[in-house]
């Protein structure tokens, strides 16, 4: 797995082999096809000069992306250490860490923040009902512009209840996942 564009183009993004499956990082076809989407859409002005929100972070790939395509800052957010401890490697290894921030949290229960996100990327393991209790922990916490434009991905047989503080302003199909875009309403 590479970052697709920007300043790190072509820098591989590692998984840690301890993981046991627990990480699984969106294919570079679907991150090229979301990129290429808050970049060229109606919807976005792109990444850069943007405060980034990674949540269920992983190996922090969608994170890792907007930093190489120029955004401010990016905080990567995962209740599992691996997924944190993976997220620091690829940053460290990318000089990125001084743009970064690392949050071993349950997103769910996140709490109030100190900083607010103009783009926010949602990727939780599939079919664990973990997005609609995020999205409610994040505009309860006042985590979001705005005019912030969250990116969400699931299964595409998952059945996701968005509540009603958001809309979906796009969805897409890559393979098995489902994209959606979402504003506040």
């Amino acid at each position: 797995m590479r970052i697709i564009a920007g300043k790190h183009k072509g820098r591989r993004i590692e998984i840690a082999k301890d993981t046991d499956g627990k990480i699984r990082p969106t294919s570079e076809f679907a991150r090229e096809a979301i990129f290429n989407i808050l970049s060229h859409s109606k919807y976005s002005e792109g990444i850069a000069g943007k405060n980034v929100l990674d949540v269920f972070c992983g190996t922090g790939a969608f994170g890792l992306e907007a930093l190489s395509r120029g955004a401010t800052s990016v905080t990567f957010i995962d209740i599992s250490r691996e997924g944190i401890a993976t997220a620091r490697h690829n940053a460290q290894k990318m000089n990125e860490l001084a743009n970064a921030e690392f949050i071993q949290a349950d997103a769910r229960k996140i709490g109030k923040t100190r900083k607010q996100f103009s783009v926010v990327f949602i990727d939780p393991p599939y079919f664990e009902k973990l997005i609609t209790p995020t999205l409610i922990a994040l505009h309860a916490g006042e985590w979001l512009t705005d005019d912030a434009l969250l990116v969400i991905e699931h299964d595409s047989k998952e059945v996701i209840e968005i509540p009603e503080t958001f809309e979906v302003i796009d969805q897409r199909k890559y393979g098995r996942a489902t994209i959606e875009l979402l504003r506040l309403v």
